[in-house]
């Protein structure tokens, strides 16, 4: 088939001018066209007088070679890519079964692919299964009673499960990875439109049931799930060639896993295993991540400003925007993980501590737009010399907004106009806040660095003549944001294994290599056929 990239139409048109596009673009007649399929579709708002559909078709025609003759220098008319996956090989009779720690996006992929390869992987994660860790999760919200070891961050489908469930990202993907994902996720429950949408989500609820299908998918293939099983030491031995090798895991209550290949796809907030592995002599180093706090608009407004005239269509759903700025201090300050039609949630994995992300539900139907209005921060500038200094600033940050909020789970929060001014906020206005347990009107300057406080107001009046009322007085931002990414990077080599530990293989958010759902189950994909490859190899 020939794969058509940026067929544009208006977004009203009729279904007949479809065809009719594809005929004109190939320079074929109705009649040598012999079937398409959307293979993805988007649209450009730049111009909301005149917005557009941008789709890419897969085409079958008559004399295919002939018609791709025609195009050999236009890059969007190509033959159609080969997108099926590949399993690794299966392992030999007497080989170990791999570990793969953390039942997140990337520990869910690496072991569902060693699954299918028949490997039939051990998977230990110490939260709960997705519908008690829900439960837990709602104890926070609704009750104000956090569960450091069931919460946001920890237990089955890791962060990603409560939060805008978005399945795109811009990673490289030249073997169609996300494909095989986003593939998978269908097979588990989720809308077949993931597979055609350019920037698909799923939402939490939907995200739960397809956790729940995709575990028994791997148990089905000889994979076993142990819960509430937080692994505390490795074990690790130094061979006849002096290197150090993963030889087992010390779990919590005193047990002992004997391991020799094991995937470390513990998520981004793992402070307590990320000390351990540090301890243990495991190769780190920190890495750049980013801080500051939830800013919620109307989701009304953003439509309006994005779609003008179109606001509400339901072919375009709800606006979303991304947008950043360099500021004369030398930060940088940008959108994060944007929410359309979604809520702030509280995110905190340890208690004392409060942290703020973002959620939709697949309806993306809810009031107000939130995303992290954050401001970049980097090891060499404020944090150098210790990997684990980025993790201390985080708890710090987090403790000053527990503070703020009233020692309660509740979170500071401030209007815009109070921010820009330098004063705290007594009351809000007519953007009503959706944090849960509540907030706090308070003065955000107390919880945030003084570099990041004077970017954020920089950027503020910048990013308002970008989006139409972005900085209006009575837009309420809440804090704190610091889980943006993993503050450390467990470095591995070209095998996919630690650079000084043979047998761990570091994967996914927690070791710095992904940011979001899919690329964390792409590189979950990478890791487990690393590990088949290495198994293999003996």
């Amino acid at each position: 088939m020939i794969r058509i990239s940026d067929l544009k139409l208006p977004l009203h048109h009729a279904d007949e001018a479809l065809p009719a596009a594809i005929c004109r673009r190939l320079r074929i007649t109705p009649r040598e066209l012999i079937r398409f399929a959307v293979a993805r579709r988007g649209h450009d708002a730049r111009d909301k007088a005149s917005i557009v559909l941008v789709y890419t078709i897969d085409v079958a025609v008559k004399n295919e070679g002939t018609v791709l003759a025609r195009f050999r220098r236009d890059r969007d008319v190509q033959l159609t890519p080969d997108t099926r996956y590949h399993l690794p090989a299966a392992p030999p009779v007497d080989a170990k079964r791999p570990v793969v720690i953390g039942a997140g996006p990337c520990g869910l992929f690496a072991a569902l692919i060693l699954a299918q390869a028949g490997h039939r992987p051990i998977i230990l994660e110490r939260g709960k299964v997705v519908r008690e860790r829900t439960k837990d999760t709602w104890g926070l919200w609704r009750r104000s009673v956090l569960n450091p070891e069931s919460n946001v961050q920890y237990g089955e489908g890791g962060a990603g499960t409560f939060s805008d469930g978005k399945l795109y990202s811009r990673i490289k993907d030249p073997r169609h990875l996300n494909r095989k994902v986003l593939t998978e996720f269908v097979k588990a429950g989720a809308p077949p439109e993931i597979l055609t949408e350019a920037h698909p989500h799923i939402g939490t609820f939907r995200l739960v049931t397809m956790v729940e299908s995709m575990r028994a998918s791997i148990e089905e293939l000889g994979g076993e799930y142990r819960w509430s099983t937080r692994v505390d030491g490795l074990d690790i031995q130094t061979d006849a060639k002096g290197e150090r090798r993963v030889r087992g895991l010390h779990l919590n209550g005193g047990g002992y896993l004997e391991a020799d290949h094991v995937v470390l796809a513990v998520g981004h907030s793992a402070r307590d295993t990320f000390e351990m592995l540090l301890a243990a002599g495991v190769h780190v180093e920190a890495k750049p991540f980013s801080i500051g706090v939830r800013i919620e608009h109307p989701q009304s407004w953003i439509d309006r400003s994005r779609f003008g005239h179109e606001a509400g269509n339901p072919i375009l759903g709800a606006a979303e925007y991304h947008i950043s700025h360099h500021c004369s201090n030398g930060r940088t300050v940008y959108s994060f993980c944007m929410c359309p039609g979604g809520t702030v949630v509280a995110a905190t994995s340890e208690e004392g501590r409060v942290a703020t992300n973002g959620m939709s539900q697949y309806s993306r139907n809810e009031r107000n737009a939130n995303s992290g209005f954050v401001v970049a921060i980097d090891p060499e500038r404020d944090y150098p010399g210790d990997p684990l200094a980025g993790i201390r600033l985080q708890r710090q940050l987090e403790e000053r907004a527990y503070v703020a909020g009233g020692s309660n789970y509740k979170a500071p929060a401030q209007r815009v106009g109070d921010f820009l001014a330098g004063r705290a906020s007594t009351s809000l206005g007519s953007v009503v806040p959706s944090y849960k347990p509540g907030v706090e009107p308070t003065d955000l300057s107390l919880c945030l660095p003084d570099f990041a406080i004077a970017a954020m107001r920089e950027a503020l009046p910048v990013f308002g003549r970008q989006i139409r009322d972005y900085d209006h007085p009575d837009v309420v931002m809440t804090g704190v944001e610091t889980r943006t990414s993993s503050p450390v990077r467990f470095t591995r080599g070209e095998d996919g294994q630690s650079l000084n530990t043979i047998g761990l293989f570091p994967a996914g958010e927690g070791a710095g290599y992904a940011g979001g759902i899919l690329s964390a189950a792409v590189d979950g994909i990478k890791t487990a056929e690393a590990v088949a490859r290495s198994i293999a190899a003996g």
